[in-house]
């Protein structure tokens, strides 16, 4: 049975700290929370863009794109932030460490990728999308301008689902040897 004291944050003979189990759990289901959000935002985005492209009518081609531009960006980039911030005290926290392994490593260096294209390159183009939705209804779109918005849905849901087996399976063990040049022993831990 945990303790109080077991459950608070706990000094390492190191002098880092490390997350007690309650938490930990805490801060896991937070983190599993926000990157289930962030997917299933991506999936909306990826719908919405397969509706305004082969909608049935104008109308819901103009609302969809309308919609893409008013309501996705800023909830993507909360769960994103959330799932970074929870991801590095998880880091920070564990065994795992924050670049200790390589699959902790890479998930780190990919959320921050992701975090970033949505800043520069998805944020910025929303107004237009915004306005080429309004074009609908006045029936004066130009059909080239969104064939771009493919790309970030595909490349986003990719990346993620990387993620998620990185997070799973915990591939390639540690970035580097312990000290003293033995090899790291093998942990499970979820």
């Amino acid at each position: 049975m945990a303790t109080q004291e077991q459950d608070r944050i706990r000094a390492r003979t190191d002098g880092r700290f490390r997350l007690g189990r309650n938490w930990r759990r805490t801060t896991l289901i937070v983190h599993i929370v926000s990157a289930g959000a962030w997917i299933g935002i991506d999936v909306i985005v990826a719908v919405l863009v397969l509706t305004g492209r082969f909608g049935t009518s104008d109308d819901v081609r103009g609302l969809a794109y309308r919609a893409l531009a008013t309501f996705v960006v800023w909830p993507m980039l909360t769960s994103a932030l959330i799932c970074l911030v929870t991801g590095v005290i998880l880091g920070l926290g564990t065994r795992w460490g924050l670049v200790r392994y390589w699959w902790v490593a890479v998930k780190l260096v990919l959320n921050l990728i992701l975090c970033t294209l949505i800043l520069v390159a998805l944020q910025p183009g929303m107004d237009e999308v915004n306005e080429y939705g309004r074009a609908f209804t006045a029936d004066t779109p130009e059909p080239a301008f969104i064939s771009n918005l493919f790309f970030p849905p595909a490349v986003s849901l990719t990346t993620l689902t990387f993620a998620t087996v990185l997070a799973v399976a915990k591939p390639w063990g540690r970035l580097r040897r312990r000290p003293g040049g033995r090899p790291a022993e093998r942990t499970r831990d979820a």
